[in-house]
């Protein structure tokens, strides 16, 4: 219930909306406590007593107060949905915004599919929670009051012959909900297990298929699918058993009314009428009670979804921005516009097979930045899931301005991690990462993330079109700028000869590209920011030799200050690299140029050998297979 009391903030905004609905409710429960003791009216003062006019009046005040109920029941409704469906809006966009400011190391801890399920269902299931609550959650207890309170107007001995009965009933709802909570927590959890799966399954339907797997994920999906419904059935099992229990309490109730009241009767003590009415009474006593039952799944189901919603919302990022950050340093790492379009003309409709340089008429390249160093002082990481296993362990490194350092090493050796700890998406765990002296903690994640170009293992597009997916970090970039960049990515080409070029439409997560197509579409949206610091974690895997090496010559001359990080498997990716930096089980074990390292470090010869089958080891840049020398 704590965790429902922390979201109810979301509320006040529709405080109002909320007042109203609730002052509409109570005068709706007024309402309907006046029908019984109408009933009584008519029995006793019109029919007992042969009053028609008695008869006639009080029907017709029924029916208008019946009527009014109607309506005031219809704005109560109008208005729980709306605060309900506004509450919901608000939620899953806190969990949005909230979700954006998670570091790798929270989105590493919360999949995918658990994530979406507290977007998706979890918000839903607090929302039912909120209009329940302001449309019959309030109603039953408040009308439950009421009547115990005209039921002892009534006649005091009948209704404290009754008090233990509804006593005992209301204890065992509580119970009920209660001990419910955490049957739907389970099944909620079930829920994560089975989105996690069914989402694996569809982003990698096509491995599936090729890997002939489609009955083993199917029975994996089975499995998880299994379980939900256990989990449900279970709940579901439990909550029916109340519903009958009730039923039984009820007529147990009404046999009381009838015996007791029946006795005082015929003793002259209580009236037909005031029997109707107490009859009445009970009814109105235990429906709420038989609605709260039938409405405990959504009470017991909201309390555990806000339970999960809170966990988001209280997870603190990982990396934060510390109280005395600052911003990057304008000349350290501010990007500019495109050198080769800075004040140019481009025509997008460029053929392919064009040179390089047709439709775009630049002027001389902008005025560089002032050049920015990086260095790894002494660092360690791991990753904060409770292992505690090292990742990287010591790591002295130095990379000037204008460098493009190489970091290659076994799967598993910490190279992704390594580069990842420039802009601050994980922290280190010991030691410090500088930039021009500056430890990046001490930069403002937004700032330094900006000028910055990450190109990462897992390509992302967007749907839209190829033109904002380049946009992506510099929606405002000149159409100029958007050319060079896709040009220097060499991906130009293959936009063109698509039926719209850069106005052409990509699929989630660019479906309808290929691996290869996609990685250059990714490095033309980080060149486009003009980041001072470019990262390229195996972001050439899925390319050609023959454009890798038109790609890593467009870099070379695109920006001589930046600096460069290349994670790469394939050696053909590093050989013309300034620094090679050599990772083995998260330790760097050498680092130079490859004619340097070739002789020296023997697992920098295992995969060259291994990988270029014990070719000549070559002299220079341009005897290198698929090299090319950088000027």
């Amino acid at each position: 219930m704590r965790h429902a009391k922390k979201l109810f903030h979301f509320i006040k905004p529709y405080w109002k909306r909320s007042v109203v609905a609730l002052v509409l409710l109570t005068t709706q429960i007024f309402l309907d406590l006046s029908i019984p003791r109408l009933i009584q009216r008519i029995i006793d003062q019109g029919i007992n007593a042969q009053n028609m006019n008695v008869v006639l009046q009080t029907s017709a005040l029924m029916i208008g107060i019946s009527l009014t109920g109607m309506a005031i029941a219809v704005v109560n409704n109008i208005l729980s949905v709306q605060v309900g469906e506004s509450v919901a809006r608000d939620l899953r966009e806190a969990l949005f915004i909230k979700i954006q400011r998670f570091s790798y190391g929270n989105l590493d801890r919360f999949t995918t599919g658990k994530l979406m399920v507290r977007m998706s269902s979890d918000a839903s299931a607090f929302q039912r929670l909120v209009q329940v609550t302001l449309r019959i959650g309030t109603r039953a207890p408040l009308l439950m009051i009421g009547s115990l309170i005209l039921m002892f107007n009534t006649d005091q001995r009948l209704a404290t012959t009754l008090l233990p009965l509804l006593l005992v009933m209301s204890i065992v709802i509580v119970l009920f909900i209660l001990y419910m909570e955490p049957l739907f927590l389970a099944v909620q959890q079930k829920l994560d297990r089975l989105n996690t799966v069914l989402q694996e399954n569809i982003a990698g339907a096509r491995l599936v298929k090729a890997f002939v797997r489609a009955d083993h994920e199917g029975a994996r999906f089975g499995a998880a699918n299994e379980e939900l419904t256990g989990n449900s059935v279970r709940a579901m099992r439990f909550m029916s058993t109340l519903s009958p229990a009730l039923t039984v309490c009820i007529n147990i109730g009404m046999v009381l009314v009838i015996g007791v009241g029946g006795r005082q009767a015929i003793a002259g003590r209580m009236s037909i009428g005031q029997i109707v009415a107490f009859t009445n009474y009970l009814l109105t006593t235990m429906t709420p009670l038989i609605m709260m039952t039938m409405l405990s799944n959504v009470w017991a189901g909201g309390l555990a979804s806000a339970k999960r919603v809170r966990e988001v919302l209280a997870t603190v990022p990982e990396v934060q921005d510390a109280p005395d950050a600052v911003d990057v340093p304008a000349g350290a790492l501010a990007h500019g516009s495109y050198p080769r379009a800075s004040t140019a003309e481009a025509d997008p409709q460029t053929k392919p097979g064009a040179p390089a340089g047709a439709g775009v008429r630049a002027n001389a390249p902008a005025p560089a930045a002032a050049p920015a160093a990086v260095d790894f002082e002494h660092v360690s990481f791991h990753y904060r899931n409770g292992s505690g296993v090292a990742v990287l362990e010591d790591i002295e490194l130095a990379v000037e301005a204008g460098r493009t350092a190489a970091v290659l090493g076994a799967t598993g050796s910490g190279k992704s991690s390594l580069v990842l700890l420039v802009p601050r998406l994980y922290d280190v765990t010991a030691g410090s990462v500088r930039i021009d002296g500056t430890d990046v903690r001490r930069l403002r994640q937004a700032s330094l993330m900006g000028s910055i170009g990450l190109v990462p293992q897992d390509t992302v597009l967007f749907s839209g079109t190829v033109r904002d997916n380049i946009r992506f970090g510099r929606p405002d970039a000149a159409e100029a700028d958007v050319v060079a960049a896709a040009k220097t990515a060499q991906a130009h080409e293959f936009i063109m000869a698509l039926p719209r070029g850069y106005d052409s439409r990509v699929e989630a997560r660019g479906a309808n590209f290929s691996g290869g197509q996609k990685q250059r579409l990714a490095i033309a949206r980080a060149l486009l920011i003009r980041p001072r610091i470019l990262i390229l974690d195996d972001s050439t895997s899925a390319v050609d030799l023959e454009t890798e090496t038109r790609i890593q010559a467009g870099l070379a001359t695109d920006d001589p200050t930046r600096i460069t990080f290349v994670v790469a498997q394939r050696i053909s990716t590093v050989l013309n690299a300034d620094m090679i930096v050599v990772l083995d089980k998260g330790r760097v074990v050498a680092q130079g140029r490859h004619g340097d390292l070739i002789q020296t470090c023997p697992i920098y010869r295992e995969i060259y050998d291994s990988q270029l089958g014990g070719e000549p080891v070559p002299d220079g840049p341009e005897d290198i297979p698929g090299g090319r020398p950088l000027p």
